[in-house]
């Protein structure tokens, strides 16, 4: 891959398997170049993709001196907290958090996508969704027309939310699960692969 200085310079926080996705899609977006990735000190010198940690979470204040542009690239299962806390504390010390959206996904014009959302390969987002900050919309999941993701949430792999459903702040909802139309899920729900609510 030839190198751009053109791009902006980006910082990723969390350096697993969430983090390896998120890389694909920014080398395939071709909008901002990884100058690193911030994880546990145990990890600083190693890296992912080629790419390399250049830190923890103690050196993210010095590191907004120098880049404007982090994602949160921590995976979400079980709890939102750590996403939710690492973007509070980004957000805070004054990085800017893009959403970072997979060249063959769909997002409708008419929708409305936060600060810090990653959405993955082949999702689709429909006419009038909203989707909150921080969110991961995973690999195919269809997000229908009216729908609402608040803030912090995973809708995973080929999940499906039907028109007008409302998912409150800090839920999952897990691999190809099915949302009924018009169903609020509460928030920091927990929603099994495979499940059907309605």
């Amino acid at each position: 891959m030839s190198e751009n200085f053109d791009l902006k310079e980006i910082i990723l926080i969390g350096g697993g398997g969430h983090c390896k996705s998120v890389i694909d899609v920014i080398e395939q977006q071709g909008i901002y170049k990884i100058a690193g990735i911030i994880d546990k000190p145990s990890r600083v010198d190693s890296d992912v993709l080629g790419y390399r940690v250049i830190g923890c979470d103690s050196d993210l204040e010095v590191m907004a001196k120098k880049y404007n542009y982090a994602i949160v690239t921590v995976g979400q299962t079980r709890s939102s907290t750590l996403r939710r806390d690492l973007f509070d504390l980004l957000t805070r010390i004054g990085f800017l958090l893009p959403s970072i959206i997979a060249p063959d996904a769909y997002v409708s014009k008419h929708s409305n996508i936060g600060k810090g959302v990653v959405i993955l390969h082949g999702a689709v987002i429909n006419a009038n969704a909203s989707i909150g900050d921080n969110c991961i919309i995973n690999s195919k999941a269809l997000i229908e027309h009216d729908c609402q993701v608040n803030n912090h949430c995973h809708i995973s792999t080929s999940a499906v939310l039907n028109g007008g459903v409302i998912i409150e702040e800090e839920s999952f909802i897990g691999s190809g699960a099915i949302i009924k139309e018009s169903t609020r899920v509460i928030k920091s729900s927990f929603v099994k692969a495979g499940s059907l609510v309605v």
